[in-house]
């Protein structure tokens, strides 16, 4: 087989591949037992997809795009620390969540994207995190791997961020909590904790990898739950908006920060609204015949 995704994962193969005894592994508690309502929807060899009308902060101003999240679960293989085509009994079982965002800024073209490997066991950080942004100045490429601590790889078109390999101690990474509260919302850290933000984030800002004080809130039990996200020192906040319902869709997210450079950089929010979601196994519909699956998306096919 070939593309992306080589063969479905089954609701059987989710047990027992916890990953425990893994160079990675760094669990404080018992995996979390899958309910069936969760394996009905997440090993039915299908991907979640759903699709955002995108209004992005940069430059000051406002720009109109289009997002992402792409959800599905693969057999993770955590010595490698990439996706196993071979799974075996040291294989975790992720919730992978492709995050894309695509906007245009002037002339020319912004095009982001962030991959999250996160265990279904709900026990542990995510495995691996990985962002690209490409636009016609340049790319940037940022990977954490959770070894012994937080292993960060950076590289950057700029001088001044160019070549970086550093070390973080274990923290809360902003970018995981977008596929913990997919799994079990009640368990999202709440209250003051040092937290990473999302390397898409400190991209755009040229802010330096490390964990920021923060200030974690979910919302009461209701049909729509918020989670949110304040960094008083970056002058942030994200808020996450979701179905209180499993499968606790993500209907849309706004984000809060100055958008320019410099002391009086004005605040802009960048927002996102659901379009529409899809289950289908995107991996095997390439063909130009299928192009007609990115309309009921409201995706460009272009």
């Amino acid at each position: 087989a070939s593309g992306c995704k080589q063969g479905a994962e089954t609701a059987d193969s989710a047990g027992g591949t916890d990953g425990g005894t893994s160079p990675s592994a760094d669990a404080t508690a018992p995996p979390r037992p899958l309910t069936e309502d969760f394996k009905s929807y997440w090993y039915a060899g299908e991907a979640e997809i759903s699709s955002y009308s995108l209004s992005q902060a940069r430059y000051g101003e406002l720009r109109e795009g289009d997002a992402a999240l792409v959800y599905v679960t693969e057999p993770f293989n955590p010595g490698k620390q990439v996706k196993a085509d071979r799974p075996d009994s040291t294989s975790v079982s992720v919730l992978k969540l492709n995050r894309t965002r695509k906007f245009l800024t002037g002339i020319y073209p912004y095009s982001i994207m962030s991959s999250i490997f996160y265990p279904v066991s709900d026990n542990r950080h995510a495995l691996k995190i990985s962002t690209s942004v490409q636009e016609w100045c340049g790319h940037v490429y940022a990977q954490l791997n959770n070894r012994e601590d937080f292993e960060i790889t950076a590289h950057s078109y700029f001088e001044s961020e160019g070549e970086q390999e550093l070390h973080l101690p274990k923290n809360v990474l902003e970018d995981e909590l977008w596929t913990r509260l997919r799994i079990a919302p009640e368990t999202l850290p709440q209250g003051n904790h040092d937290v990473v933000p999302s390397m898409e984030f400190l991209r755009l800002r040229h802010q330096p990898f490390q964990a920021y004080p923060a200030t974690l809130t979910l919302s009461e039990p209701a049909k729509v739950r918020t989670y949110t996200i304040t960094y008083p020192g970056l002058n942030r906040t994200l808020q996450i908006h979701f179905d209180g319902d499993f499968p606790h869709t993500i209907q849309g997210w706004t984000d809060s920060y100055p958008s320019g450079f410099g002391a009086d950089a004005q605040v802009l929010t960048t927002t996102a609204q659901l379009k529409n979601t899809l289950k289908t196994p995107y991996w095997r519909q390439n063909s130009n015949s299928d192009l007609h699956l990115r309309d009921s998306l409201g995706l460009s096919k272009r």
